[in-house]
């Protein structure tokens, strides 16, 4: 029986979710894996199509979008995002969970689709931290990280939309964090139930 789980993980851009769950796919590759979202911003030097994002133009977006082809979808700064839903279930009927790297308006809609979905929420130790870590990635000048700080807060302070809020001050103890929760999702007495079926039918009711 299927006992995979859907999973959001949100954050502010440099909270550090890409690496952490770019770590945890390394730990968890036979159990674990995310949907990759298409995505109308330009594609970035050394990006792969398909792999960051599949790109597509924006003609092609809302189209996707009148077909109802998403589970999910966003305007984020200037471009869109969104999860295409027969990626989403074509990953979970192969047994893996899944995780959905998605802003907060993007989680708010996978939860209310699919209200089992296990919502997570990564944040930087302080504020302070988040922007030093803007400065240092290089990528971005000054009216960019300005942007990304004021979108930043708008984005924290949907933090309490989550079921689990892990704070990533150290990598590894972040990562820890992270891969317990998804642990512990595929520990439930529901997906334990079905995942050993044989054993469960096998044991008496209560017995007083």
């Amino acid at each position: 029986m299927n006992t995979a789980c859907l999973f959001t993980i949100s954050a502010p851009s440099g909270a550090g979710k890409t690496s952490l769950v770019k770590a945890l796919l390394q730990k968890r590759a036979a159990s674990v894996a995310v949907c990759v979202s298409h995505s109308t911003r330009s594609i970035r030097a050394g990006e792969v199509d398909g792999e960051a994002y599949h790109f597509v133009t924006l003609e092609e977006f809302n189209s996707m979008v009148e077909a109802d082809e998403f589970l999910e979808h966003a305007q984020v700064f200037d471009n869109c995002y969104g999860t295409a839903r027969a990626s989403v279930e074509a990953l979970l009927a192969s047994g893996k969970h899944v995780i959905l790297e998605i802003d907060w308006q993007g989680a708010r809609q996978v939860k209310a689709r699919k209200p089992e979905t296990v919502s997570i929420f990564i944040l930087p130790p302080s504020r302070e931290e988040l922007e030093q870590r803007l400065h240092l990635r290089g990528t971005d000048d000054e009216s960019t990280i300005k942007r990304r700080m004021r979108d930043a807060d708008r984005e924290m302070s949907h933090y309490h939309d989550a079921e689990y809020l892990v704070i990533n001050d150290d990598f590894e103890q972040a990562l820890f964090d992270l891969d317990a929760i998804i642990r512990t999702q595929g520990l439930t007495l529901a997906r334990q139930k079905l995942k050993n079926q044989s054993l469960v039918g096998s044991i008496p009711g209560e017995i007083e």
